[in-house]
């Protein structure tokens, strides 16, 4: 591929990842949103694997200085750079079952790593025992559902739409 291909293809997945960081901006179901499909994407479409940790925390970043910092960033931004990992083993492997696979595993570990930092952090009132995690747990299942439906959704629509334009213009896209 030339290096003017290389470019393009660049500019169109990052421009998707940040478009996806500023779509949190917008209103929308708590937890609808497509940042896990953004970072499922990058991690499987971003060449260079540090840019592609990078670019969707990146963006996350810049969305959360309008939206505003709270106790549990740290386990959020560590829930978006695993879910990075698992894009890492769609590389080579798109695939709609894999891609399923790949935004359902993103969405549980999102929801694990998330609910275990909002316990951790003390900022709800949940005993620091085992029961006290499990609460936590409990709580965040309509959150889990939401998130679950918007990672199904956005990774249609990222991969799909990559598809497509794959195939509108194979040179661009192929890396």
């Amino acid at each position: 591929m030339d290096n003017k291909n290389l470019k393009a293809r660049t500019i169109i997945i990052a421009m998707a990842v940040i478009a996806a960081a500023f779509m949190r901006l917008l209103p929308h179901w708590p937890n609808f949103t497509p940042v896990a499909a953004m970072a499922l994407f990058g991690g499987a479409y971003i060449n260079r694997k540090a840019f592609a940790i990078l670019l969707p925390v990146s963006a996350m970043l810049i969305s959360d200085l309008v939206l505003g910092f709270h106790s549990t960033m740290i386990a959020v931004y560590a829930g978006i750079v695993l879910t990075v990992l698992i894009g890492f083993a769609l590389r080579n492997r798109v695939k709609t079952g894999n891609v399923l696979l790949a935004a359902v595993s993103s969405t549980v570990v999102f929801f694990l790593v998330t609910n275990f930092g909002a316990w951790a952090s003390g900022m709800m009132p949940y005993t620091k025992d085992f029961s006290g995690l499990i609460q936590a747990y409990i709580a965040g299942l309509p959150f889990f559902y939401n998130g679950l439906m918007g990672d199904l959704f956005y990774s249609a629509v990222f991969f799909g739409g990559f598809y497509f334009v794959s195939r509108r213009y194979p040179a661009v896209v192929k890396a």
